[in-house]
Order: structure tokens, then sequence, then C-alpha cells
């Protein structure tokens, strides 16, 4: 009998063959149709709902049911586009607000590329959340981004393969990977890593109004090195088009001795993952137990 992840393994890269031949503007569209479809019927639709409730007490249930369908259509979409993922980076310097992706912050990519500095990004869960990793290798920045590796082997190698190809450096989230990441810093390069969902043994930050556990790397990392920290997201537009924000250099709390402070700083991003979210909350996904 052949072994189950193997036979996961394949029909996953068949299904990525197959999406990816599809281009990625129809790509995305079916991905965004059938998610939406299929989303409802799923456990993680009851857990968005809940989640979308307490976050907007303020919303109608029919407000709340249309940012819920704007949820499964992005989640659809970056699923189908990550087989896409190296053509659907299309932007060009000479057009940057012309192309599939636009953005007003070359030059701030250019000056951290050319700063001989270390730096460090965090984004979050919102758009498509793959292409800040794009967008900075894309510029120029030796970037190392630190990811979840999929349970199935077959499956790893392939995403392995796909972000390699468009997204520089990945190293696996870990005890491993976090020092793989302070190696990174020490030779001024750039690191990313998502800080928007729940880790039992992070620091307790305020998120919508509720508490919350966040993963506290990012600015243990700033601690150590007192490097700057940027925030990074990708904006959904119409018409399968990207708009690439970073925010200049984010101030962090320090404490007495003057060094940075962990639980404060982890406030002050999770703050600004939440403006991002309430400007576009249907971008964000809003599917896992983000308070527990």
């Amino acid at each position: 009998m052949l072994p189950l992840d193997w036979v996961v393994g394949m029909i996953v890269l068949a299904g990525l063959k197959l999406v990816r031949s599809l281009g990625p503007d129809r790509a995305s569209d079916l991905g965004g149709f059938v998610a939406q479809r299929i989303g409802r019927f799923i456990k993680a639709n009851r857990i968005g709902h809940a989640n979308l409730k307490a976050a907007f007490p303020e919303k109608s249930e029919a407000e709340i049911q249309a940012i819920l369908r704007g949820v499964w259509d992005n989640l659809g979409r970056t699923a189908c586009e990550y087989a896409c993922m190296d053509d659907l980076w299309d932007f060009d310097p000479t057009r940057p607000n012309e192309g599939r992706v636009v953005t007003d912050d070359v030059p701030l990519y250019e000056a951290l590329r050319d700063d001989g500095k270390p730096a460090i990004f965090f984004a979050a869960h919102l758009g498509n959340w793959e292409m800040p990793a794009v967008a900075a290798a894309a510029h120029g920045l030796d970037m190392t981004a630190l990811y979840r590796m999929p349970n199935n082997r077959f499956v790893a190698r392939a995403i392995q393969k796909i972000r390699g190809r468009t997204m520089g450096k990945m190293v696996a989230s870990g005890g491993a990977g976090v020092l793989q990441l302070a190696r990174e810093l020490e030779r001024d390069n750039h690191i990313g890593m998502l800080i928007d969902q729940h880790l039992a043994r992070g620091v307790d930050v305020t998120f919508f109004g509720r508490p919350a556990k966040a993963n506290p790397t990012a600015a243990k990392l700033a601690r150590e090195f007192d490097c700057p920290v940027h925030g990074a997201r990708v904006i959904r537009l119409p018409n399968n088009r990207f708009r690439l924000e970073a925010t200049e250099e984010i101030v962090l709390p320090r404490d007495a001795e003057g060094r940075i402070d962990v639980k404060a700083s982890m406030q002050v991003m999770t703050d600004v993952v939440e403006a991002w979210v309430r400007e576009h909350p249907e971008q964000w996904l809003w599917l896992h137990r983000r308070w527990r």
C-alpha cells in the first residue's frame, strides 16, 4: 500500500501544476470562487464568525457575513496564487502604478538594501501575505524569512522550491530557525516574519480589545541587535492587483536601561497589525483561534 503522505503529496503537487497552468489571474479567480462556496461548510467558518462578532460588536449580521465571504475569497485566491508566485510579481519601477503590483516604497527598500545595516520586517496574514518577502527579494534585499514547514514532506519540498524561486532564503520556524535569523542579523542582513498568530508561550498583548498571546521573536531580536523594525503589508486591490506598503522605522519602547522592551514592543507591533486589519477586515485570516 502506498504511504498516505505520498498520496496526499502527489495530489497537492498535481493540483499546484494544474492551477499554475491557468496563469495568475484565472488561478486567483478560481481560488476565490471555490473558497467562497465551500468555506461556509467548514468548521473554521464558525471560528471566523465568532472572532468577527467579538471584534466588531457594532456590525450587523449581514456585515459580518459579507466580511466572512471576503475572508474566504482572499484565502482561496492566496492559495491558488501560490502556484503562480513567480508570475505574480510584475512590478516595473519605470511604471510603478501601472502593473499588477503597485508601490510607492521603492526608495525605502533601496535605502535598506544599501545602508549595510540589519533590519527586521514584520507582517500579518493580510492580502497575499507571501508577497512582502517576494518584494524584498525583488528589490535586492538580502532577506531571510521565517515560515512554518508543512507536515507533508513532499508538499514541503514543493513549497520550498516555489519560495526559493521568488522569496530569497527561508528558514523553518522553531528554535533552529530563530538561531538562523540571529545569524543573518549578525551579518547585517534582513529578516522577516509573520507576527499575528497565537503562541501559547508568547507574551501578553491586547488585540481588538481582548487579551491574546504574541510571538515575541521579532522584539527579542530587535532588543538583542538594537536594529530597526519595519512593518510590511500587501493590500489586495480589484482586478487581481496588489498594493505593497512598508512602514518607516517603528519607534519601539525602551526599558529603564535603554534597551528595547520586548512586551511593550510586541504591543506596538500588534497595534500596527490591528490598524491594518481594521482597514481591510475581509483580507485578514480570521479563521484561526487567535484568542484563547
